[in-house]
C-alpha cells in the first residue's frame, strides 16, 4: 500500500504547508503547477493506453466502454450532480467559507477520479505504484490551496481518503485471481482515457466530462464476467 501510504503523506504535508499560507497561494502560480499536472497526466494516460493495446483480446471493447459508458453517466448526470454539490457545499449562506464545506469539497475531489479509483487496484495486482504518485503530486497541490483557503483542519481528508483507496486495494488484493490480466489490459486502457481526458480538462483545452465516463469502466468487468458465466 505504498501508493496510498504516499498519497495520504502528501495531502497531510500539502495541508501543512497550504496553512502557513494565510494569504493563499497566487493564481499564477496556481496556473503554471497544474499546467505541470495536466502534461503529466496526458502522458501517463496515453501511456497506460498506448501501451496496453497489443494485449487485448477484444479491441473494439474500449470504445464500447466509452459509449456504454459515457451515455449511462450523462443519463445520471454525474459530473452536474457533482459540481452542483460542490457549489452548494462551498458557501453557506452568507457566503463565509467554512472548514466543514472545505472538507466535504476536498474529500470529493481526492476520492472521485479514476486516479484514485484505479490506482489502488493497479498497486495490489503489479505492485505499480504510477497512476497514485501521480494522483499523490495532484492531491499536494490541491491540498495546499485548500488549506491556504480553509486551514490546518483540512488535514482530516487524509485518514478519509486512506480508508477509500485501501479498500479498493484490499479488495484487489483479495480477489487478484478473479482479475485476469486480459481484464486488467482492458481496464488500463480505458482507466488511460480517462485519465487523459482530466489532463485536457486540467489544461483548459476541452472539458472532458470525465466523471461522466466513470461508467465506462464497469463495462469490461460486466464483458468479463458474462463471458465466464457463459
Amino acid at each position: 500500500m505504498i501508493g496510498t501510504i504516499v498519497n495520504t503523506a502528501t495531502i497531510i504535508a500539502g495541508s501543512i504547508i497550504g496553512s502557513l499560507l494565510h494569504r493563499g497561494v497566487k493564481e499564477k502560480y496556481k496556473e503554471v503547477l497544474y499546467t505541470g499536472l495536466g502534461l503529466a497526466s496526458l502522458a501517463i494516460g496515453l501511456n497506460a493506453t498506448i501501451s496496453h493495446f497489443p494485449q487485448s483480446e477484444y479491441p473494439v471493447l474500449f470504445i464500447i466502454s466509452l459509449a456504454l459508458g459515457g451515455i449511462i453517466g450523462t443519463a445520471l448526470d454525474i459530473d452536474g450532480r457533482f459540481k452542483r454539490l460542490i457549489d452548494k457545499i462551498k458557501k453557506d449562506g452568507n457566503g463565509n467559507h467554512r472548514l466543514a464545506d472545505g472538507l466535504a469539497t476536498a474529500i470529493l475531489l481526492y476520492c472521485i477520479g479514476p486516479l484514485s479509483m484505479l490506482g489502488p487496484v493497479i498497486s495490489a495486482l503489479k505492485g505499480d505504484h504510477t497512476f497514485l504518485f501521480t494522483n499523490a503530486t495532484l492531491d499536494f497541490v490541491s491540498s495546499m490551496v485548500f488549506a491556504s483557503t480553509y486551514g490546518i483542519g483540512m488535514v482530516l481528508a487524509a485518514p478519509v481518503l486512506f480508508c477509500w483507496q485501501g479498500l479498493f486495494w484490499l479488495v484487489a488484493h483479495v480477489s487478484s485471481t478473479a482479475i485476469s490480466d486480459a481484464l486488467m489490459s482492458e481496464l488500463l486502457i480505458v482507466g488511460g482515457l480517462l485519465i487523459t481526458g482530466s489532463g485536457l480538462s486540467l489544461l483548459n483545452l476541452k472539458d472532458c466530462k470525465t466523471l461522466n465516463l466513470l461508467p465506462a469502466l464497469l463495462v469490461p468487468v460486466i464483458w468479463f464476467l458474462f463471458r465466464f458465466i457463459v
